[in-house]
C-alpha cells in the first residue's frame, strides 16, 4: 500500500530546518557544550560561536552586531520592543489592527491604540495620523502579514511619525519578512526589529530582536545580565548558530527563492481560481510576498475543509478561530472587511524553500475536490 503523499504548505507557521543549520546546532548539543558566560576554554568556544554568529545576523539585516539581541522566540522580541519601551519611556502604544497577537494584544493590555487597514490588510496611512500625538512612545506594524502575506508600507509610516510623533520609537514584527524582502532596507527604517528563526530555516525556540543605537528598554528578565543587560539567561548557543545559518543562507539565496517559489505560488492560486468556482484571491500579488497563496472560498468552512485537506495530505491552516463553538472569521479578515460568505472559507497556503511543483500538483487535486465534496454534502 502507497502511503498518501505530503504536501507542507503551512510555511508560514513553520518552516522546515535549512540541513546546514541542522548541522551547525549538532555540535552544540555534544562536544562543544560549554556555557558562554564563563571563563575558561570551553566557555571561550561557546562565547566566540555567539559572537561569531552575531557577526553573520548583523551583516544580513545591516546593523551592528552590538545592536542584535537574542531571544528565545519572536513573542518574546515583540513583547520586549514594546512592553520595555512602555516600561522605560511611558506613553502609549499603537499598532495596526491585522497584527499578530504577541504584538495586539500587548498593545490593547496596555491600554493602546489600535488602527485599522485598508482591504488588502496594510495600515492606513490617515487613520494612523490622527492615532499619533505627543503621548504616543512606540507604533508597532508588521513588515509582513502573517495570515495574508500583505506588506507593509514602513517608509510611509517612518515619515508620517517623524511629524506627528517624532519621540516615539518604529517597531516591526518582521518574522514573516526575512525569506522574502531584503532585511537592510527594514532595519535602516525601525528603531526594533523582530525575528523567530523557525520562520526562515532555523530552530524554534530562538530569535532576535534588533536595538538600534540609542534605543533604550527595560529588561523584562534580570538576572545574569546576559546581552549587555537588555536580556539576561544562559545563551541558546546550539539555537543562535543554527538561526544565524539559516539567516545567511536565507539572505544569499533570497533572490532565487523569490522567484522561484513566486512562479509555484501563481500557478497554485491561479489552478485554485480556475477549478473552483466562487472563490477569491484575498490579497492580489502585487501587496504581497511570494511565499503567500492566501483564498477564500465561498460556501464552505474553514475547520471542514482542512480536514479534508489534511486527509487528503495537504498541510495548511485558515485565517479563522473557534469562537463559543461557532466558527468566526480571523480578527485580519474582519479588519480588512473581507465578505463573511468567503471569509469562513479562507485557506491559508504559504509555500517555502522546500515547496515544489509536486506540492502544487498535489494541492490542485486535493483541495477543488474537499472544497466539491463540502459543498454538495451543504446542499443536499
Amino acid at each position: 500500500m502507497n502511503p498518501t503523499p505530503v504536501a507542507y504548505l503551512d510555511h508560514a507557521a513553520t518552516t522546515p530546518m535549512r540541513p546546514e543549520a541542522l548541522e551547525a546546532m549538532l555540535a552544540f548539543y555534544g562536544e562543544r557544550y560549554g556555557n558562554p558566560s564563563g571563563s575558561h576554554r570551553m566557555a571561550r568556544d561557546s562565547r566566540r560561536a555567539v559572537d561569531e554568529a552575531r557577526d553573520t545576523v548583523a551583516a544580513a539585516l545591516g546593523c551592528r552586531p552590538g545592536e542584535v539581541v537574542f531571544t528565545g522566540c519572536g513573542t518574546e522580541s515583540d513583547s520586549m520592543a514594546i512592553v520595555g519601551t512602555l516600561r522605560r519611556r511611558g506613553g502609549v502604544a499603537v499598532c495596526s489592527s491585522v497584527e499578530h497577537h504577541a504584538v495586539l494584544h500587548v498593545v490593547e493590555h496596555t491600554g493602546g491604540r489600535v488602527v485599522g487597514v485598508d482591504p488588502c490588510g496594510r495600515i492606513d496611512l490617515d487613520v494612523l495620523a490622527d492615532a499619533l500625538d505627543g503621548d504616543v512612545s512606540i507604533v508597532s506594524v508588521m513588515a509582513v502579514n502573517n495570515e495574508v502575506g500583505s506588506v507593509s508600507s514602513l517608509d510611509g509610516v517612518a515619515e508620517l511619525m517623524r511629524s506627528k510623533a517624532p519621540n516615539a520609537l518604529l517597531h516591526t514584527d518582521a518574522i514573516q519578512a526575512v525569506t522574502w524582502l531584503d532585511m537592510r532596507g527594514i532595519t535602516a527604517t525601525a528603531d526594533l526589529v523582530s525575528l523567530s528563526a523557525h520562520k526562515f530555516g532555523g530552530p524554534k525556540g530562538v530569535g532576535v530582536l534588533v536595538v538600534r543605537d540609542g534605543v533604550a528598554l527595560e529588561p523584562l528578565l534580570l538576572g545574569g545580565g546576559q546581552e549587555h543587560d537588555r536580556r539576561s539567561g544562559t545563551h541558546n548557543v546550539a539555537g543562535i548558530v543554527a538561526l544565524a545559518t539559516a539567516l545567511r543562507i536565507a539572505d544569499t539565496q533570497r533572490a532565487d527563492d523569490v522567484a522561484r517559489i513566486g512562479a509555484l505560488r501563481d500557478r497554485l492560486v491561479d489552478g485554485l481560481l480556475a477549478q473552483v468556482p466562487d472563490s477569491l484571491e484575498t490579497v492580489p500579488r502585487h501587496a504581497k510576498v511570494a511565499g503567500s497563496a492566501h483564498v477564500c472560498f465561498a460556501g464552505v468552512d474553514s475547520e471542514s475543509l482542512l480536514f479534508l485537506a489534511d486527509d487528503g495530505g495537504v498541510c495548511a491552516s485558515a485565517a479563522s478561530a473557534c469562537a463559543s463553538g461557532a466558527m468566526e472569521p480571523s480578527h485580519v479578515l474582519a479588519a480588512m472587511g473581507t465578505a463573511r460568505t468567503h471569509a469562513g472559507g479562507a485557506l491559508r497556503l504559504t509555500l517555502g524553500h522546500t515547496s515544489t511543483d509536486a506540492d502544487v500538483d498535489h494541492a490542485l487535486t486535493v483541495i477543488p475536490a474537499a472544497v466539491q465534496r463540502i459543498r454538495s454534502r451543504s446542499s443536499s
